[in-house]
């Protein structure tokens, strides 16, 4: 199969392998991104919750 593409089996696996980390690096930074923003969005959460409670009792 891998010699009607032209390419021989050591470049499969070094293609494959090259394909594979580049895939796991962008899931990785995907997932960090993700988690960043929503460490953020409950940071604002939290200090608009505390900002209320504040504001109320003096």
């Amino acid at each position: 199969m891998l010699e009607e593409l032209g390419i021989s089996f050591g470049t499969a696996v070094v293609v494959l392998t090259a394909l594979y980390f580049v895939v796991k690096w962008g899931v990785r930074n995907g997932i960090r991104e993700a988690v960043q923003e929503i460490e953020e969005r409950r940071a604002e959460e939290n200090a608009g919750r505390e900002t209320e409670k504040g504001g109320a009792s003096e």
